[in-house]
């Protein structure tokens, strides 16, 4: 398979490793904006670029007939927009704000604990994430998606950065040298506290991911996330 790498910062080149290593070729390697993209070797295109030109990025692979899948966050008020682009084009687009295996296992114990423990109004929840000093945005698109769900299953009904109401999460981002990524969900009470965590301990969990999301979409059309690469949507 060859693959396109919209990005070619620390992760970009992880993800070449690894291509490289499962038996793939790199056709394009891009790390800044370009005005023309050249899909014409590419089967497939891996986004891990800036939030102002993964949009761009995204819908050149998509006008190109290349499925697309992106890692890239801060840009996800434009997410609808995207997506019926895609569909616009009968093309193929798979975004996930963390391709780790351990992390979407993770989304998946979260969803789970959110919903056991909408009723116990005696928990205060909060978020932490801890990401290296190179991460622009912030919060993670980890956490928002970890928030999300939690919205989804339970009484809370928004989030945000470090305030909050009773009723909004209050998400804390941390930011320290050679940190790849660190998640916490906490509920606490006056008499215990629960609380999942998930740490990365380098950036190849997530770029193997990544990979293994572009295999899965080559031949296909539609708009994916990593439920359906991992097989989570099955009942």
């Amino acid at each position: 398979m060859r693959i396109a790498l919209l990005g070619y910062g620390k992760m970009g080149k992880t993800i070449e490793q690894i291509a490289i290593n499962r038996g793939h070729s790199i056709s394009l390697k891009i790390n800044h904006d370009e005005d023309e993209l050249n899909f014409s070797d590419t089967d497939v295109a891996i986004d891990f670029s800036l939030p102002t030109t993964a949009i761009k990025n995204i819908k050149a692979a998509i006008d190109a007939n290349v499925p697309v899948i992106s890692g890239t966050t801060g840009w996800l008020d434009k997410y609808g927009d995207v997506t019926n682009y895609c569909k616009s084009k009968n093309g193929a687009f798979l975004y996930a704000s963390n391709f780790s295996l351990g992390v979407n296992i993770f989304f998946e114990v979260n969803r789970v604990l959110a919903t056991l423990i909408a009723d116990y109004k005696d928990y205060n929840l909060d978020i932490e994430e801890i990401h290296h000093t190179q991460k622009l945005d912030a919060p993670s698109g980890t956490a928002i998606s970890l928030a999300n769900d939690i919205i989804s299953n339970s009484n809370y009904k928004n989030w945000e950065l470090d305030n909050g109401d009773t009723d909004t999460i209050k998400i804390h981002a941390k930011r320290i040298e050679n940190v790849p990524g660190t998640h916490t969900v906490n509920y606490n009470s006056e008499v215990d506290t629960i609380e999942i965590k998930h740490t990365a301990h380098n950036r190849q969990g997530f770029a193997l991911g990544a990979v293994i999301a572009a295999e899965w979409i080559a031949d296909k059309k539609g708009v994916f996330s990593m439920k359906d690469v991992l097989g989570l949507n099955v009942k």
